[in-house]
């Protein structure tokens, strides 16, 4: 008879099933204790354990089954799973074909070093943020409709490293120079070591949520990643490359980065929706003053990283606006948490970029597949 019960979740198995023979020689080991009311001829009653109650669900350190999916107390995180799939694309289905003589015969020198750089920071961000979720959120999380978006999010994290590779390899950029770019060059490096720094401890297993400060700390380190790292670094990052698409130029690219910023506004309105939920839930409340410091540092690094990237204007696009932009989606991103706008009065200098959200356009047939996905009425912010 077998020595595993799989109708008790709660006692250890035996360390030596008796089903494993003894090596020749060896005395036979005891078989396993009898469990308690249990003989042979008398096997036991059926085990069953309390049913998940969804009130009793919470965002971390909840106590209910983590494998069993309904009832929902958060369906709109099973909602954000279904908008995800909804968007399913992969990098092979746009042509690069134009890209690969705008970049060689049309782009200038200042055009070439945004591109390049653009795509330098990008590779190493969609890996961070996929570890982050991957090790730091998603294993934290005690709900598991929460764990199940944020699986599908590790994912789309790992479709957009393979479509900055598949930029790259198309075009014919060295790679072993754009991927290394973010150590060697100091205005991409600072922003991966600001994220990574803020990251850090929370992605330790050992991160106890059960001591407030560390609670505090993990809301704000989350507030980091899905506000600013996605929400403003991420939807203002790709700002460059569709300035040069409203030129005609490097439309494959740009078409890829507009499939990608479909990803980053769901990644960005999931996490600040677990962060609202999180705080109210643990009636917690971000301190201003770490508030203050946070998007002081990530105002400064994306100052220094458009200072760097736009060196030299290009039509239609420089640094100052740029960096005037991220105000502006700082300030959308704080109100959608219900906090105070760091930069009042900062003004949307690039009315046109939300646009790039919806990918509604006309195709022709017989020059491209037709990749007509969701539409973008489905993610409005505010």
């Amino acid at each position: 008879m077998s020595a595993f019960r799989f109708d008790d979740w709660e006692t250890a198995a035996p360390a030596t099933p008796a089903a494993i023979a003894p090596l020749s020689g060896e005395p036979a080991a005891p078989g396993p204790a009898a469990l308690p009311g249990r003989t042979d001829d008398n096997p036991s009653p059926a085990h069953s354990l309390a049913p998940v109650n969804a009130a009793d669900k919470r965002i971390v350190g909840g106590k209910t089954d983590i494998n069993q999916l309904a009832p929902f107390k958060y369906p709109w995180a099973w909602e954000f799973f279904l908008k995800a799939n909804r968007n399913h694309w992969t990098p092979l289905e746009i042509s690069m074909a134009q890209d690969v003589h705008d970049y060689h015969h049309k782009l200038n020198g200042a055009e070439r070093h945004v591109f390049e750089n653009v795509l330098a920071y990008l590779t190493t961000s969609d890996i961070l943020a996929m570890r982050n979720i991957g090790l730091a959120v998603m294993e934290k999380m005690s709900a598991p409709e929460l764990q199940i978006y944020q699986a599908r999010q590790v994912y789309e994290e790992a479709l957009h490293t393979w479509t900055y590779q598949h930029c790259i390899e198309s075009i014919g950029l060295d790679q072993q120079e754009i991927y290394n770019r973010y150590r060697v060059v100091p205005a991409i490096h600072g922003k991966i070591a600001l994220a990574n720094r803020r990251l850090e401890r929370v992605m330790r297993p050992d991160f106890d949520l059960a001591d407030r400060d560390n609670l505090h700390e993990f809301a704000l380190s989350y507030f980091f990643f899905a506000a600013i790292f996605e929400g403003c670094w991420f939807y203002n990052g790709f700002t460059p490359i569709f300035a040069l698409q409203r030129r005609g130029l490097m439309k494959g690219a740009a078409e890829q980065l507009q499939y990608i910023m479909r990803d980053e506004v769901l990644h960005c309105a999931f996490g600040i929706r677990v962060v609202r939920e999180l705080l109210k839930e643990e009636n917690l409340s971000l301190d201003p003053s770490a508030l203050k410091a946070l998007w002081d540092e990530a105002e400064a690094a994306e100052s220094a990283y458009a200072a760097y990237i736009l060196r030299d204007p290009i039509l239609g696009y420089n640094a100052d606006l740029h960096t005037r932009q991220f105000r502006f989606m700082a300030n959308r991103r704080a109100r959608q948490v219900g906090l105070a706008e760091p930069f009042p009065g900062a003004e949307n200098v690039l009315p046109w970029l939300d646009e790039q959200a919806n990918l509604r356009k006309e195709k022709n047939f017989f020059e491209t597949r037709v990749t007509e996905y969701q539409t973008g009425g489905a993610l409005a912010w505010e």
